[in-house]
């Protein structure tokens, strides 16, 4: 770094090599400790820390912890019992010739700077900029850069080429409410925040262009949750003449590559297991499934299709086997019924196979001696294994509760080993899926997929059937990217849309860039889009995407540093047409 008047040096460099040099350091005070006229200080910059010593006091008269100064010295070598192995200056101290004091603190900070991950997360995000000051917090700021410059690099050495698409754009049905902007010079109509470039991405793939990227914003107004939030990052790509193949094994390569080279947890090997959504839903009661726990949903509703057991009848039951733990308290059975109510069933049955070959548990008495049989050998249980029941007359319903009942069994036991990052593709969703609230079809993924068949899938009599080329990478449990190839057909698109509820008319109107340009002749395209914020989430093991964001906003979605969402001035709302309704 080429010297200045505030540093010849950062706080991280200077080592035993740089002994008797006279040097000049600038950064914020992290602590000042009195030795008998001795004063110690230890002075951070983003580079790291290093040890001033202090004989004259009257130089920290306004010197206090986090205040930023300038220290003019000679390095020298520490006492030997005050050597630090722990950090690269610790070799070295500097004997303060010169201090100035370049901004004092004057006001109590609100929490300890080395504590600051451990307070209240909103009293963190008010203060977001003495939060980051925090080691661990700019740790991560600095991996998200790292991530972002390797990312960019590997989409360049693969022949992608970066473009930046407009962040005001016009509002799209794409599964999540829009962020709006109201237009001053267009009176009472409004631009949208993309939720994803998806249009745009389509119609360069029109244009001509053959592989597209960018580290995309995208924006959705949704309650936040652990794993979204009201702006994310992802990395948004575009590939024309392309099969579902092809996007998946480019997919492969970024997220082996980037897990590989940033984390030292064992990566699944390249290809990753694929499987198909209706797999998923079967044996993990999820389209994101953590593989890492290693229990299997089964199917017990041929088996017990003729029981008396009136929570069974009709039902779709769901079994999971787990070895070896019937000796287990019965507290412990007991949370496990808890948390079968705490997610909205009415319970849960279970019975544990005994030495004697017998079963035993709350549910045995209603079982038939050729029902306990065919459970013990269809489900091959071993002695002293426990068959845990799930069941619900409506089949989504009993794989979303055994999938939630295997996730708490996998913690609850300790079988998911956290050393791993295990991914997997999930692909062939279904097109279409039924909204019980709604009481109509809804796209499960993406509206702008290929159905296996084309336009022929349509003729289907059951609409849940229709399979689309839409695909997920899933670790850890977690959706880390989403993608689809692409319906170029515009009569197949446009009887998509019918089905959920659009008019040919309404298709065309919202989407009509998108038609006029499919006119004109379009490559056969597809892609994906990483989640950037997801990655460094799994990277670092952190528990929330706000711990990976530089300015993330609260989990009610407020941004308590700048005060948003905010009102405006009357005067504002009259230049943009609007009034403010008060509630009563």
């Amino acid at each position: 770094m080429k010297a200045n008047k505030y540093r010849t040096h950062t706080c991280g460099q200077l080592t035993t090599n740089d002994l008797g040099k006279e040097v000049t350091i600038s950064g914020f005070v992290s602590t000042i400790r009195d030795h008998g006229g001795v004063m110690f200080i230890d002075l951070r910059d983003e580079e790291g820390t290093t040890q001033v010593v202090v004989h004259d006091d009257s130089l920290l008269a306004h010197v206090n912890k986090e205040s930023v100064i300038k220290v003019k010295g000679e390095v020298i070598l520490r006492d030997e019992d005050t050597i630090n192995p722990k950090i690269k200056t610790g070799q070295i101290e500097i004997m303060c010739q010169e201090l100035e004091v370049l901004s004092e603190k004057k006001e109590n900070l609100p929490f300890e700077i080395e504590d600051s991950v451990k307070i209240n997360e909103e009293v963190r995000l008010k203060y977001r900029y003495l939060d980051m000051r925090n080691a661990k917090v700019r740790a991560n700021m600095n991996l998200r850069s790292e991530v972002l410059h390797f990312l960019r690099n590997k989409m360049h050495d693969l022949n992608f080429l970066e473009v930046q698409t407009p962040i005001l754009t016009v509002s799209s049905p794409e599964g999540a409410r829009d962020f709006v902007v109201p237009s001053r010079k267009f009176k009472g109509k409004f631009y949208a925040l993309p939720q994803a470039p998806q249009i745009y991405k389509e119609l360069l793939m029109v244009g001509g262009v053959d592989k597209y990227f960018q580290i995309a914003p995208c924006f959705r107004d949704e309650d936040t949750r652990r794993d979204r939030t009201l702006e994310f990052y992802q990395l948004d790509l575009e590939m024309s003449y392309v099969t579902e193949d092809d996007v998946l094994e480019i997919g492969e390569e970024i997220f082996y590559d980037t897990f590989t080279k940033f984390s030292q947890k064992e990566v699944s090997p390249r290809p990753f297991r694929r499987i198909s959504f209706q797999e998923a839903m079967e044996k993990y009661g999820t389209d994101k499934p953590d593989l890492r726990n290693p229990l299997i949903i089964e199917d017990a509703t041929e088996v017990l299709k003729n029981t008396s057991f009136k929570p069974f009848t009709n039902s779709t039951i769901k079994v999971i086997v787990v070895p070896e733990i019937g000796h287990n308290s019965n507290s412990w059975f007991n949370e496990i019924v808890d948390f079968a109510t705490s997610i909205g069933m009415p319970g849960i049955g279970y019975v544990t196979l005994q030495e004697d070959g017998s079963l035993k548990g709350p549910i045995d008495k209603f079982l038939t001696a050729e029902e306990r049989e065919n459970l013990i050998t269809s489900f091959k249980m071993k002695k002293d294994s426990v068959m845990f029941f799930i069941a619900n007359k409506k089949k989504n319903h009993a794989q979303k509760f055994a999938g939630l009942i295997r996730d708490e069994l996998g913690h609850k036991l300790n079988l998911i080993d956290e050393n791993k990052l295990e991914l997997c593709i999930i692909n062939d969703f279904p097109m279409f899926e039924f909204d019980e609230k709604t009481k109509k079809y809804e796209f499960c993924h993406n509206p702008f997929s290929l159905p296996h068949n084309g336009i022929k899938d349509y003729e289907k009599e059951n609409l849940e059937d229709i399979l689309a080329y839409q695909y997920d990478f899933v670790c850890n449990g977690n959706e880390i990217a989403s993608g689809a190839i692409r319906n170029t057909d515009l009569d197949s698109l446009v009887k998509g849309f019918e089905i959920v509820g659009y008019t040919k008319e309404e298709v065309e109107t919202r989407f009509n860039s998108l038609f006029t340009a499919f006119k004109y002749g379009v490559p056969p395209h597809g892609g994906m889009a990483p989640g950037i914020d997801r990655i460094i989430m799994l990277i670092q093991d952190e528990p929330n995407l706000r711990e990976v964001q530089a300015f993330p906003v609260s989990a009610s979605g407020a941004d308590l540093m700048m005060g948003s969402p905010s009102t405006l001035k009357d005067e504002q709302l009259e230049e943009l047409g609007l009034k403010i309704e008060k509630e009563d």
